[in-house]
């Protein structure tokens, strides 16, 4: 099974939704997870990941079957031997199961892949840990939808915000 997930934060909650699906190329999930929760902690500079991961590692736990990887929105990492949202889940997980990062806008990161989908003429950013970069942007590129953002990276999205 693999997983996509997301946050969003609302001054009275912080949601995290979780799809689940069985193949790179699956256009629905098999089933999804939403947890809800206390607001995220504030924002510190150069700390972004202690907002989301405590929500991400909750959602997590509630998965019933044994995951492959998971697809987050975000960065992995930040640039080399600096650690993204994605790379501090990697070591919460015991670095037991791949991660991979598909950030919509540029960093300054040398270490993401650029991945162009569809039509678009703006690539996704591709980071992971677990697996190789170039290893997780095929899997990114493989995924379904015909436009920029995979179908079900957009589904957690909106799970997120409409829960």
């Amino acid at each position: 099974m693999l997983a996509c997930l997301d946050v969003d934060y609302r001054p009275e909650v912080t949601v995290a939704a979780c799809v689940l699906f069985r193949d790179w190329g699956d256009a629905t999930e098999a089933s999804h997870l939403v947890e809800r929760g206390p607001p995220a902690e504030p924002y510190e500079p150069g700390q972004f990941y202690r907002r989301e991961l405590p929500h991400l590692l909750k959602v997590l736990a509630a998965v019933p079957e044994p995951l492959e990887a998971v697809v987050i929105d975000g960065y992995v990492w930040l640039g080399e031997e600096r650690p993204g949202l994605g790379a501090h889940l990697y070591e919460a997980l015991g670095r037991r199961l791949p991660i991979i990062g598909v950030a919509k806008t540029a960093f300054h990161a040398h270490v993401a892949v650029p991945v162009l989908r569809g039509e678009s003429r703006r690539p996704l950013f591709v980071t992971a840990a677990g697996m190789e970069a170039s290893t997780a942007a095929g899997h990114v590129q493989r995924m379904h939808g015909a436009s920029r953002i995979p179908t079900l990276l957009g589904r957690v999205d909106r799970l997120c915000r409409d829960s």
